[in-house]
């Protein structure tokens, strides 16, 4: 499975090769802190955007910015390993940013997903995507599973014992 993980370093020469070999390249990112059914929908959606899904996963200093206080749950490198375990799923790169856009811009993929709470419009890196002659599409099912939702069930169930 190593070779499904790249360093963030390599996505430059990743994106190169691969539209050298006339793949059609999606990216797809996300926190991913306990994978659940919403995220593999959204990855099988994007996967039948192209021809090689390659996987953002947003590091644990840019989760906990997001997020806030006692996320993520799983260490980046967990994450990352269990997303690169899903079929759909060719490549998987951590990055440290806030948005994908630095990674979009060495990787140059052809298409770019983002999830249903999201519209086109919406996405933050939709300007990176036309400047590099790329779409977005918006892929998966609608917007009804959270981790922040799984955790306060946990925690509700938690409480009642």
């Amino acid at each position: 499975m190593s070779e499904i993980i790249i360093h963030r370093s390599e996505a430059a020469a990743l994106g190169e090769r691969l539209r050298r070999e006339g793949r059609r390249v999606v990216f797809a990112n996300g926190c991913f802190d306990l994978l659940h059914a919403g995220h593999v929908r959204y990855l099988q959606g994007a996967k039948a955007q192209g021809d090689t899904l390659v996987v953002g996963v947003n590091s644990d200093r840019s989760v906990r910015e997001l997020k806030g206080a006692g996320r993520p749950v799983l260490a980046a490198t967990a994450r990352a390993e269990l997303v690169a375990a899903l079929e759909c799923v060719d490549y998987v790169v951590v990055f440290d940013d806030l948005t994908a856009a630095p990674v979009l811009k060495d990787l140059r993929p052809h298409v770019q997903c983002k999830g249903t709470d999201y519209t086109e419009e919406t996405v933050p890196e939709r300007e990176i995507m036309e400047s590099l002659g790329g779409a977005v599409r918006i892929v998966g099912d609608a917007k009804g599973h959270s981790t922040r939702d799984v955790l306060a069930q946990i925690a509700q169930r938690s409480q009642k014992r």
